[in-house]
């Protein structure tokens, strides 16, 4: 009896060590597919989660137009089902031009998981719809709450200290009138006012040099600020978003400016160049067509025939950063030999969808980084016989920064 107990025990000790190890490691393995990292991956590139088009359909409202058992073959090889003579992959692809969707290799439950991550954002896109009569009822508010509010109280205690003013006289005429005493004849707006500027001189005197003060400081910062353009934002007359393209569609900056890297100015692209992408994304998620349409327009082109004009117009695109005449900059010098990133001066750009000049680009804005930026010379070829050059006066191990090495000399910049 004995040795069956022990037997027993060992053979569930042994169960209960395998049976916690597949617990423990069942949930990494079986963990659900990510939706939003499938769709990151293989959809973003030509669908959106809304009923805007890309290059293909928007997905918003995809479960009610179509089932899973259609939907999971179509995302693994479209183009089958289309050769086996499924009436409506035929007709959508008809739609996008006969654009081929390519066959993605993904299973059953990654499919459903991309497609339910479709649906969570719709419902939170409705959610965000309904609450925004809220939202705006409250900004509403809050305008109400603005200056005129502030000036109305200000007239309010102005009126309630001129009653308390005339109740305090009548008060004091009438116990005059109960003692038997004289009331004072009323003065004159005029003669009240002298009278009372001749008994306040040192509280005058005190005003007017808190208004002299305050004067002065208010107009050193505005004289100060004249040239500087800090958070100028223009409307420009095609409205580009660059939270879209450089944030959200990742394209890197010199794509675009490819001046940066090779001259004095970064550039603005030719709208030419922008149909490298919209020659088939003919609609944005944001304005629709109508932005889209604006470029079609400037380069004379017919979407519909995708065939061009001989009536194109330039865009008079407005300049948002602008230094004087009197001061050099030179982007490929940053941006190759001090391999500084864009958004060092040009703030956060994948975050704005109206381009604004982030930075002062003030004379002591620029030589504040001189100052404070250390040069990167291991290993950077402009530097090499110079650095080696330093190293021998300096030491191995000797750091500088952009002043050290000449970066705060006038004829830098102005020459």
């Amino acid at each position: 009896m004995t040795g069956l107990t022990e037997r027993s025990l060992t053979a569930y000790c042994r169960t209960f060590v395998i049976t916690l190890t597949c617990f423990l490691f069942a949930g990494p393995l079986s963990a659900q597919p990510d939706g939003k990292a499938l769709f990151d991956a293989n959809c973003k590139q030509c669908h959106t989660v809304t009923e805007q088009k890309m290059i293909g359909p928007g997905l918003q409202g995809i479960g009610q137009r179509r089932d899973m058992e259609w939907l999971i073959p179509w995302v693994k090889n479209s183009q089958a089902m289309i050769k086996a003579g499924d009436e409506y992959g035929a007709a959508l692809a008809a739609e996008y031009n006969n654009l081929v969707m390519p066959a993605i290799a993904l299973s059953d439950e990654e499919i459903v998981a991309i497609f339910d991550f479709v649906k969570e954002e719709e419902a939170r896109a409705a959610a965000a719809q309904a609450a925004a009569p809220v939202a705006q009822a409250g900004e509403a508010a809050e305008e109400k709450g603005g200056p005129w509010t502030l000036l109305t109280v200000f007239l309010v205690l102005l009126v309630l200290a001129a009653i308390l003013n005339r109740v305090k006289k009548g008060l004091e005429n009438a116990l005059l009138a109960k003692e038997g005493k004289k009331i004072p004849e009323s003065l004159p707006a005029g003669k009240a006012t002298k009278r009372w500027i001749r008994g306040n001189k040192k509280l005058i005197a005190i005003m007017v040099l808190l208004l002299f003060a305050w004067g002065s400081y208010k107009g050193w910062y505005a004289l100060a600020a004249i040239g500087i353009h800090q958070d100028y934002a223009p409307e420009q007359p095609i409205k580009f978003s660059h939270k879209l393209h450089a944030g959200q569609d990742k394209i890197d900056c010199q794509y675009c400016h490819s001046g940066a890297s090779k001259g004095k100015t970064a550039g603005i692209p030719s709208v030419s160049q922008c149909m490298n992408c919209h020659n088939y994304i003919q609609e944005g998620p944001v304005y629709g067509k109508e932005e889209i349409a604006k470029i079609y327009a400037a380069l004379d082109f017919d979407p519909a025939t995708g065939e061009y004009g001989d009536n194109p117009s330039p865009v008079q695109w407005v300049r948002v950063h602008n230094l004087p005449d009197l001061a050099y900059f030179n982007h490929a010098q940053h941006v190759n030999v001090a391999k500084i990133e864009c958004q060092t001066c040009h703030g956060p750009v994948e975050e704005m969808d109206v381009l604004k000049q982030f930075s002062a680009l003030t004379m002591g804005w620029c030589i504040d980084c001189h100052r404070k930026t250390e040069v990167d010379m291991a290993g950077n070829g402009y530097y090499d016989g110079f650095h080696q050059k330093l190293q021998e006066m300096h030491g191995p191990d000797a750091k500088f920064t952009v002043e050290d090495i000449g970066g705060t000399e006038c004829i830098r910049c102005h020459y």
